[in-house]
């Protein structure tokens, strides 16, 4: 039986001939929270199916305030997210009302606990965010303009949640769309490789002090109601500690794979609902892994995964992603011939030197027709060869600032698409090693090519990441072109040992042509685009080189006695050091 909603407190109600807008409705939880949510319905009678969205940002903050530079960069690439939206209900990174309710869908925004106008400890990816979505769902299925199926959208964040809800299903959750969402709390968000990656450190301060609740008119007001974003309560910077984690310093705290980590990451075998994966290849960093691993790992009979490319927000929003989303939320949440039952199972937007795409499309991912093809090292001359180097050899750097670079010349044309794995032969000087191997493309006149990534304009083809103490494999997860580390202990190096490790690249996808160069870099520090002036976001504040907000730069977690030494590669037939990549049949 369904709550009535007056009985937990007042709402606003606005309707027109098209839609109906509950604003602010409460949304009790078994722990007695009052969760807040507005609801876009059609105001037609009739049931329909629900498009939840459950976050952190502030369901009253419009995108174009919250985030104006993404906001005016995503209507000029692609104006045709206004058609027939005035864009006034759209917030960040969730489905636009204006598009989904004439179509006969109801959208139901979330504020999560804590943030925005739902009160309570703000505790992002727990396990009580979890249930209070898990409640949020069968909430959304009980009312009565609901048919009983609810599907899950949104962006980053809002994808996030939907993998972690999904191995515990509620029983009306009827399909998710994971747009650009990393599945892995500690593999994907917090330490790549096992090295500390710093984006939680900017992306939970601007979290906590644009959006948890109790910040008062420091939140701005809904211009559609008049109602404070952050809650009708002003709380003091005391109050406001007290009623959130402190996950900076919890990620701190946590440098192995422990129950910390654990507990924000979905089993994904227990994940069986349907399926739609969106990933972007330039996601390095944060969001990529987890759209390919996630597709990979989940029990779901029916699953998809769609690769893209561009920036973070636009494709989800653009032509493109409307009509992948209404085809398969049609045929899951209302019965519909959408065609979905002729979607390719993979379906990938490959990357050209020009900045254009070709489709791929496969049966599994990686693509079965995939040549796995090693390029062996040769550190006598910097080379990568498809024949194995039978003369040994050995070139170092040091291990802060220092890098080495092998080059492969295309002789004809190659199209690689899934993912990159490499197997180095190393000794260190002193008792650990972080290895960032970057994956770089060149133009037959040198100069580089580089993409649009999800959150920065010059991203490389590809990143990956090991602290060489964290070399011990997964034997059960990891297959030749995916070492997986379990990061459960630390183990450090004896210098002057040559060590073997296996070392995960993200996936990547780039098609050359003759003459051009293919190369990786093996190096001591984060990937930065030479001759790039840096990019400094308006709405973050910070620069950005190549790498985005995703860097590995925290003076503790890289002590200068560990991890300053000299690092030597060692190649050739005794040391067969090589980068295993996904080439595709012409």
């Amino acid at each position: 039986m369904s709550e009535n909603p007056a009985a937990l407190g007042p709402y606003r109600v606005d309707v027109d001939v098209e839609m109906t807008i509950e604003w602010d409705v409460p949304i009790r939880t078994d722990d007695g929270v009052v969760l807040r949510a507005d609801v876009f319905r059609p105001s037609r009678p009739g049931v329909f199916p629900t498009l939840l969205a459950y976050g952190p940002y502030g369901k009253g903050r419009p995108f174009q305030d919250s985030w104006p530079t993404e906001w005016q960069k995503l209507v000029a690439d692609h104006p045709e997210v206004l058609d027939g939206s005035s864009g006034r209900y759209q917030v960040f990174e969730v489905p636009d009302p204006e598009k989904w309710v004439p179509d006969g869908y109801v959208c139901v925004r979330v504020d999560s606990r804590g943030a925005g106008r739902s009160p309570g400890v703000l505790d992002p990816f727990s396990e009580r965010e979890t249930r209070d979505l898990y409640e949020c769902v069968e909430w959304a299925a009980r009312q009565p303009w609901s048919n009983g199926r609810v599907g899950l959208s949104g962006i980053s964040y809002f994808a996030m949640n939907q993998w972690r809800v999904a191995a515990d299903p509620p029983p009306h959750l009827s399909a998710i769309c994971v747009w650009e969402g990393a599945a892995d709390w500690y593999r994907d968000v917090t330490h790549h490789g096992g090295i500390l990656s710093t984006f939680v450190d900017f992306w939970y301060g601007a979290l906590i002090s644009g959006s948890q609740y109790g910040l008062g008119e420091k939140g701005g007001r809904n211009p559609h109601t008049g109602q404070l974003v952050c809650g009708d309560e002003t709380l003091t910077e005391e109050q406001l500690a007290e009623r959130r984690v402190d996950l900076r310093e919890a990620v701190r705290r946590h440098p192995l794979l422990d129950a910390h980590h654990s507990n924000r990451t979905a089993d994904l075998s227990k994940v069986t609902v349907p399926v739609l994966s969106a990933g972007n290849w330039g996601g390095l960093g944060l969001h990529l892994r987890g759209n390919t691993r996630g597709f990979d790992m989940v029990a779901s009979r029916d699953k998809w995964l769609a690769m893209h490319n561009e920036h973070h927000l636009p494709l989800f929003y653009a032509q493109y992603g409307l009509d992948l989303q209404k085809r398969f939320f049609g045929h899951y949440l209302k019965g519909e011939n959408t065609g979905w039952t002729g979607q390719p199972r993979v379906h990938l937007l490959t990357r050209q030197p020009d900045g254009g795409t070709s489709e791929r499309t496969g049966t599994d991912w990686p693509l079965p027709e995939t040549v796995w093809t090693p390029l062996y090292f040769d550190a006598n001359n910097h080379s990568l060869s498809l024949k194995p180097v039978p003369n040994a050899g050995s070139t170092s750097y040091t291990g802060r600032e220092g890098r080495v670079s092998f080059a492969f010349r295309c002789d004809g044309d190659i199209e690689i698409a899934g993912p990159v794995a490499a197997k180095l032969y190393i000794e260190s000087s002193v008792p650990d090693a972080d290895l960032f191997l970057v994956v770089r493309a060149f133009r037959p006149d040198g100069t580089e090519i580089v993409f649009e990534g999800a959150n920065d304009q010059h991203v490389p083809g590809s990143q990956g990441w090991l602290r060489a103490s964290h070399r011990a494999l997964d034997t059960a997860q990891s297959r030749p072109y995916l070492p997986v580390h379990r990061h459960g202990q630390a183990e450090p190096l004896t210098p002057g040992t040559v060590y073997e490790l296996d070392i995960e690249i993200w996936p990547t996808s780039l098609h050359l042509t003759a003459g051009h160069t293919l190369t990786l870099d093996v190096q001591a520090h984060d990937y930065i685009h030479p001759g790039a002036v840096a990019e400094v976001r308006p709405d973050l504040a910070i620069p950005f080189t190549g790498s985005g907000p995703f860097l590995h730069h925290d003076p503790d977690d890289r002590p200068e006695e560990t991890h300053a030494g000299t690092l030597t590669l060692h190649t050739g037939a005794q040391h067969p050091s090589h980068l295993l990549l996904p080439v595709l049949p012409a």
